[in-house]
């Protein structure tokens, strides 16, 4: 009899709790669209905020997400009821391997944000719960662009930040839609403010404008000559100001910048080294500013980076060093000296896309090379004489890249 009087089977039990967790995690209709490529710009194109769950059916760890990305959106459009203003999405990475190479995704899941169609360079990093989702979300929505009241509100910008300025008459103008376009895409890359009517009178004596202050007290302002009603030039210009073309990569955002998807040319210098740092920016400027685009061009302090530095047999005591990542292997500009030679960069990198660096990596000095001054099979000097643009690693080190230590630091 005692047997009849026992708690439900084990098996009822758990079926009860997820009828219950079901339950707790289906409030509403999740409101996901499944993306494919016919439908993929419309959508994202048309969407002012989208997040996307690039996903595998057969991961584990896709599998769980799949009801926390759908009970988010369920809290999120409560809020945001404007269909087009917040999207969630989601792309089978199995059934559309063209979207996932589009968008280089080689984990899963992933979630990218997207802004009028445009994929941000940051993907979402945060906790995989409910939380933290809508939250993230919310921020999203959040207007970039502070109002000035007043223009002595433009003395107390911080100046330690790259700031952008628009001074315009209507805030419902078709210029004015634009700067807040570009602005909610370059949030995380300079601060925006905006002055209108009388306020921003004395600053329209030309019509709209806007203005860039570099970070610095001492930096003078740069005005966008172009329309303010042409997204395309807008946002070129103020990418331009808000990005650097030397950025430093540090082990926080080294992953966001390997998220890109094009290779790395980095100067290893001692942090209060500017001298030589402002001489690189100098030489990227001059020899490669036609390569912005294919490469990546960072700066790295030699004492976080001492472990990396030594994949590629280097120590602090050698810095400045400069080097590429091509994220298969790090290949060492010869000689730091050689920086300001017409070219000598330049040719480094093209080395790179070429594909000799690759060559030389594994096969020693490139055979179709010529000695100095010697005619090459096509009439011309040899412009890479052997040894000259390359620093052979050893064999231990060739398939080292600058973040594969970053845990061990």
């Amino acid at each position: 009899m005692n047997r009849l009087s026992v708690s439900p089977p084990l098996q009822t039990r758990q079926f009860t709790l997820l009828l219950l967790v079901i339950g707790l995690s289906t409030s509403g209709v999740a409101e996901i669209i499944s993306l494919d490529s016919g439908n993929i710009d419309e959508v994202l194109n048309n969407a002012g905020v989208a997040l996307v769950n690039f996903y595998a059916d057969w991961c584990r760890f896709s599998q769980m997400l799949h009801p926390i990305f759908e009970e988010a959106s369920n809290v999120v459009r409560e809020e945001f009821p404007e269909t087009k203003q917040v999207v969630f999405a989601r792309v089978d990475c199995d059934q559309h391997s063209d979207i996932a190479q589009r968008y280089r995704i080689t984990k899963y899941p992933t979630l990218k944000l997207f802004r009028n169609g445009m994929m941000m360079k940051r993907e979402y990093r945060g906790q995989r719960s409910v939380v933290a989702i809508a939250d993230f979300i919310r921020q999203q929505q959040v207007d970039p662009v502070k109002e000035l009241h007043s223009l002595e509100e433009v003395n107390s910008l911080d100046r330690s930040k790259r700031n952008i300025i628009a001074y315009v008459e209507k805030k419902d103008s078709d210029g004015y839609h634009t700067y807040e376009k570009v602005a909610n895409i370059l949030r995380d890359d300079c601060s925006f403010s905006a002055a209108f009517g009388a306020v921003s009178e004395p600053e329209r004596f030309s019509g709209d404008n806007v203005l860039y202050k570099p970070s610095g007290e001492n930096a003078p302002d740069m005005i966008y000559l172009g329309s303010l009603s042409n997204f395309d030039l807008t946002y070129a210009w103020t990418q331009d100001k808000c990005v650097p073309l030397v950025r430093e990569i540090t082990f926080e955002n080294g992953e966001e910048l390997t998220e890109e998807g094009i290779p790395f040319l980095i100067l290893f210098h001692v942090k209060d080294d500017a001298e030589s740092l402002e001489k690189f920016q100098h030489e990227v400027a001059r020899q490669l500013i036609t390569e912005k685009g294919s490469i990546n061009f960072l700066h790295a302090d030699c004492d976080k980076f001492r472990h990396p530095l030594l994949h590629i047999q280097k120590t602090p005591a050698d810095c400045p060093v400069i080097a590429i990542d091509s994220f298969r292997h790090m290949y060492v500009f010869p000689d730091y000296k050689d920086l300001s030679v017409p070219g000598k960069l330049r040719q480094f990198v093209l080395d790179l896309h070429s594909g000799k660096l690759h060559r030389e990596f594994h096969h020693g000095p490139d055979p179709t090379d010529s000695t100095p001054g010697q005619e090459d099979i096509g009439g011309e000097a040899a412009s890479n004489p052997p040894d000259s643009s390359f620093q052979k690693l050893a064999p231990s080190e060739t398939r080292y890249t600058i973040l594969r230590d970053r845990d061990e630091l």
